[in-house]
């Protein structure tokens, strides 16, 4: 006797609830990240929505019966304002300066030193380094216009030994700025490198120092190809996080004297609550994150080349 084969009916049906199982299960899965979905979507999807919108208009704090749409005149008007090809100019010099050189140098160079120095000298440079970092940024503002005021510490111990003073403030705004977020950073990539310096293997040290190469050339040829994906991320950190950067440099010289410190950040503030122009100064935060953004991109291919 020859059994019945299976209706092809049923047999979809069964298919077809056995399809939906996984999807319901991922559902279920997800339904935990909707609270936080939400929230994203709340409070930063929605407020950077309203300011693509608000820098298309001639939005004002004051003065203004309305807001109107407008178009591109706020970033036409932005690549035709002289004072804003300054601030990108000097963005630029900030980033490169203090984060790129800066930080980054500055950081690789005490993470190698630390390597060879003492106990009591690794916690007095660690605890130095890292205080003047966890400092709030105004603090370190403050702290930064006393030792390059006209009277202030730097200029004391220049005058000690001998040589000449001059009000840094007003003579090198961009100068001083850079080296204090120099100061203030420079722990961040230090604590980086000290990390990917202790993950090299010590056998390839050895083996490097075995076949003759010395303290620099172990430095070139081995550590610092190891640790690059380190290096790359740590670059991309630190360029976001300084050009962010504004109560440092507000606090010391609020741009000036004239505009010979005024960054992006600065400049987007004087226009949008100085000048009561929120449309424009929400057009140049818009550049600000592009700027941003063309980093992140330059950054995040370089390290994709590196794992290929």
């Amino acid at each position: 006797m020859t059994a019945l084969a299976p209706s092809p009916r049923g047999t979809g049906a069964r298919r077809s609830r056995g399809a939906s199982a996984p999807a319901a299960r991922s559902l279920l899965r997800g339904l935990p990240t909707v609270p936080a979905v939400i929230l994203l979507a709340v409070f930063l999807a929605g407020p950077i929505g309203y300011c693509v919108y608000y820098a298309f208009t001639d939005m004002q704090l004051t003065g203004a019966s309305g807001t109107h749409f407008i178009g591109l005149d706020n970033f036409t008007r932005a690549f035709k304002d002289s004072d804003f090809l300054n601030s990108v100019k000097l963005t630029l010099v900030f980033v490169v300066g203090s984060a790129v050189i800066g930080q980054n140098t500055f950081g690789l160079a005490l993470a190698i030193l630390m390597q060879k120095a003492t106990k009591p000298v690794r916690a007095l440079v660690n605890g130095v380094v890292i205080a003047a970092w966890v400092l709030p940024e105004v603090v370190a503002g403050y702290l930064m216009y006393a030792f390059f005021y006209n009277q202030g510490s730097l200029n004391s111990l220049l005058d000690a030994v001998g040589l000449p003073q001059q009000n840094w403030l007003y003579t090198m705004p961009i100068l001083a700025v850079c080296l204090a977020n120099v100061w203030r950073g420079t722990a961040f990539s230090m604590m980086v490198f000290t990390a990917a310096i202790n993950d090299v293997p010590g056998e390839l040290t050895e083996a490097a120092e075995m076949d003759g190469a010395n303290a620099w050339q172990r430095l070139w040829r081995v550590v610092l190809p190891v640790i690059r994906p380190s290096i790359l991320t740590n670059l991309m950190l630190i360029t976001l996080q300084t050009l962010s950067v504004f109560g440092l440099i507000y606090t010391m010289t609020r741009g000036g004297p004239g505009n010979q410190s005024e960054t992006l950040p600065i400049f987007m503030y004087q226009q949008a609550f100085q000048n009561s122009l929120i449309g424009y100064g929400t057009a140049i935060a818009l550049v600000l994150l592009v700027v941003g953004a063309l980093f992140s991109v330059v950054y995040i291919r370089l390290l994709k080349l590196e794992d290929d």
